[in-house]
């Protein structure tokens, strides 16, 4: 049999390689080309995808080799498994979803302690991208891009101020007042209205002392320590579609993040 081959990261994105000899295990190369799909908008976000049987038969494969496609695209999250339902592409609406690039926890260890946080919008506008901006974003300079900030509070207490940027086209007509209103992750409201799914992140993280707008927003005295988490988000064939920065206040919560 002769497939195309994709080169495969941790997180399960993918770039096309099809002039590679076909060096990679064939359940990657099956994974690659349910990843194409997924990219191709051919099953979407809570839908379910063809059962092992019919993706063995439409490659041409056994049905443990889909099967371990399908494990590993499951284990980072960008398919469901639902006993005796089938399985479903992810959605940011899922509970086990939803928070997966959300790594603050409380110090008791258990977030269900404090419930799902409160926003505050702060600001919502469109302006043209600076350099910096537009290569974080992989767009022009001047480009057209969205700008918000944001307060979220747990347990009624400012703990995460973040101002994040996205490019202005696949996000037009997103105003404060639809991210005020929309009860639900901020990711999934992308997903949902403007067809943009978030599947894996990059981060970078450092201790920082806020300056004085910081101070009021997250109601901290000044040299209050805060962590700095600066996050770039991508889409399907490695698309960055958000650059996002947050102050982080930790004097009853901690970073936590599990490495494999």
């Amino acid at each position: 049999m002769t497939s195309q081959v994709f080169s495969v990261d941790a997180s399960g994105l993918t770039d096309a390689a099809s002039a590679a000899p076909a060096f990679s295990p064939l359940y990657q190369q099956i994974k690659g080309l349910i990843l194409q799909s997924l990219q191709s908008g051919e099953w979407k976000p809570g839908e379910g995808i063809p059962s092992e049987m019919e993706l063995a038969a439409r490659y041409r494969v056994s049905q443990g080799t889909v099967r371990k496609a399908i494990d590993e695209l499951a284990s980072g999250n960008l398919l469901i498994r639902r006993q005796g339902k089938g399985t479903f592409v992810a959605t940011h609406a899922e509970q086990q979803v939803q928070y997966r690039f959300l790594k603050l926890m409380p110090d008791s260890g258990n977030p269900k302690s404090e419930g799902p946080a409160q926003r505050k919008i702060i600001d919502c506008k469109r302006l043209r991208a600076n350099a910096e901006i537009s290569r974080a974003l992989a767009i022009r300079n001047g480009d057209a891009v969205l700008q918000v900030s944001r307060v979220l509070l747990f347990a009624g207490s400012p703990t995460i101020l973040e101002h994040l940027w996205l490019p202005g086209a696949p996000f037009k007509g997103l105003t404060a007042e639809r991210l005020s209103e929309y009860d639900g992750p901020m990711y999934a409201l992308f997903e949902t209205e403007f067809g943009v799914r978030m599947v894996r992140a990059e981060e970078k993280i450092k201790a920082v002392v806020p300056d004085a707008a910081q101070c009021k927003l997250l109601e901290i005295k000044p040299h209050t320590p805060l962590l700095s988490v600066e996050r770039t988000a991508f889409t399907y064939n490695d698309t960055p579609m958000e650059l996002r920065r947050g102050f982080y206040v930790t004097n009853t919560h901690h970073y936590h993040n599990a490495l494999n």
